[in-house]
């Protein structure tokens, strides 16, 4: 198992260096509310020369494909052949509210986007019919346009978010790895047979493909004040949208937490963010984070190993720390890597 670093906008550069010095295999960026993906990887592509550079992810509905595949063709080249598209619908609420896009049908708009962007890196010009995305869109019929980018290489590899089953198979049937958050390595073993039963669909098996879920991480001697350092992230990604459609609500429902979600979505609808805080689950953040001592991280790494990842993503936003201490968090996760004895 490999390491991968998701990064801050704020020192992003020297984090993706010192990530490449510790042996890290890539360093994510995603995009939402505080920074677009390109910037930051722009920056880090130029501040290194071996670490693999991902976003994570490339939210579908905030660009056209044609400009997502022209973006993956510039970031490629500027590093040398070294980029990895990751790409996803994001949630309804972020769709709809964020970008003005219904989120109607994510599935069939998803296996359509990466058919496009892959059309497009292929340098063909771009003809597309399909039910969400039509090119030329206005039945022109001069020459169709095309990536003049000179590429490093010939197949820049998509990685798709998912979280449902339909995803999941998806993911495994179009995509080069899946790109998971707020996951347990009981989860992540669900999610492996969804994305074997892709591979099978499209008759490839799962050789050469990157399990990398990212995860909320934490260093403290003890669990519980390890955990304290995570819960306003938890806070924000649960609270964004509505508490009964928020993904990840759904999530620590389905693991038995209901009652509590109840609690954290009362807190929340009544401007208590303390509280809302206080109410999320110490065993959900535990089995969704990497939180504690590093010896105890290690035997988590060994857990998420043992359950299909073949890259982890260490998440260096969540933690309640500065840019020193984000530092320390890829210290002590390489370190823990190391005792882990799955690197």
């Amino acid at each position: 198992m490999r390491l991968a670093a998701n990064l801050v906008y704020q020192g992003a550069g020297e984090l993706a260096h010192a990530a490449e010095e510790l042996d890290y295999s890539v360093v994510l960026s995603g995009e939402g509310y505080r920074n677009d993906a390109v910037s930051v990887l722009g920056l880090a592509a130029g501040r290194t020369r071996r670490i693999g550079l991902a976003s994570g992810i490339m939210q579908i509905p905030a660009r056209p494909p044609g400009l997502a595949a022209l973006t993956a063709a510039t970031l490629d080249a500027l590093s040398g052949g070294r980029f990895r598209l990751g790409l996803g619908v994001s949630n309804p609420d972020v769709s709809d509210g964020w970008y003005g896009v219904p989120f109607d049908k994510p599935l069939a708009r998803t296996r359509e986007y990466v058919d496009v962007v892959r059309q497009a890196l292929r340098g063909e010009p771009l003809r597309y019919e399909g039910e969400h995305f039509r090119l030329p869109a206005a039945g022109r019929t001069g020459a169709p346009l095309h990536i003049t980018t000179e590429l490093p290489r010939p197949h820049i590899p998509v990685y798709l978010a998912a979280v449902g089953a339909g995803s999941l198979k998806l993911a495994g049937e179009i995509a080069d790895g899946w790109i998971g958050v707020f996951t347990s390595p009981e989860a992540v073993a669900e999610a492996v047979a969804g994305i074997r039963a892709g591979r099978e669909r499209a008759g490839r098996d799962m050789t050469g493909f990157d399990v990398l879920p990212s995860l909320p991480t934490a260093f403290a001697d003890d669990v519980e004040a390890a955990v304290d350092q995570l819960r306003d992230h938890y806070v924000y990604m649960l609270g964004i949208g509505d508490p009964a459609t928020n993904f990840y609500c759904s999530l620590a429902r389905r693991m038995g937490y209901e009652a509590e979600m109840e609690h954290f979505a009362e807190r929340l609808a009544a401007g208590d963010r303390a509280g809302a805080a206080r109410a999320v689950p110490l065993g959900f953040i535990d089995r969704t984070a990497m939180a504690g001592p590093v010896s105890r991280v290690a035997t988590r790494m060994r857990e998420f190993a043992g359950a299909g990842v073949t890259t982890l993503g260490i998440m260096l936003s969540p933690a309640r720390t500065d840019h020193d201490g984000r530092l320390r968090i890829l210290r002590l996760a390489a370190e823990a890597l190391e005792v882990s004895g799955v690197g």
